[in-house]
């Protein structure tokens, strides 16, 4: 009877360590290729905003993004010429910080090809929206001592 119930405690204690299953949901609506769309500010004004400590809001919109979920990687391209174009490779992680509200965090991290890091620096994200056809990241960011969030809007390119 105690080797049952010690099986059952262990059982339930690597259940419960798991990735939640709307993380794992997740990550299959993200999979494949995406187009960064547009990038909005909470502020109006122009601002000189270098995303992902990589370049500006405006070499990013247009660029493409693969998300690889099995080994969580990716790479997104920038596209446009006016730009140092070529593809940047990340890795990626999903953490759900509420359950009931359906909120999540999102860490990128920049990567060398073989997905080493040169900082172990990564960047912290909300994902705000996921479906099959639209995902959004916000970022908030201070300016001045007040909040400023950052909106980056995707759209699912079709396969």
């Amino acid at each position: 009877m105690k080797k049952i119930i010690l099986l059952s405690v262990l059982v339930a204690t690597f259940m419960s360590c798991g990735v939640p299953k709307t993380v794992q949901d997740s990550k299959k609506v993200m999979k494949g290729y995406w187009q960064l769309d547009n990038i909005s500010y909470s502020e109006s004004g122009t601002f000189d905003v270098t995303i992902f400590n990589d370049t500006s809001k405006e070499c990013f919109e247009g660029s493409t993004w693969r998300f690889i979920p099995n080994n969580n990687s990716g790479l997104y391209t920038i596209n446009n010429g006016a730009c140092p174009t070529g593809d940047r490779n990340f890795i990626f992680t999903i953490q759900e910080i509420d359950q009931a509200s359906g909120l999540y965090d999102f860490l990128l991290k920049p990567t060398d090809a073989k997905h080493r890091s040169d900082d172990n620096k990564g960047i912290r994200l909300r994902l705000a929206q996921l479906n099959e056809s639209a995902m959004r990241w916000e970022q908030t960011v201070n300016v001045d001592g007040s909040p400023f969030k950052i909106s980056m809007n995707f759209s699912k390119i079709q396969e």
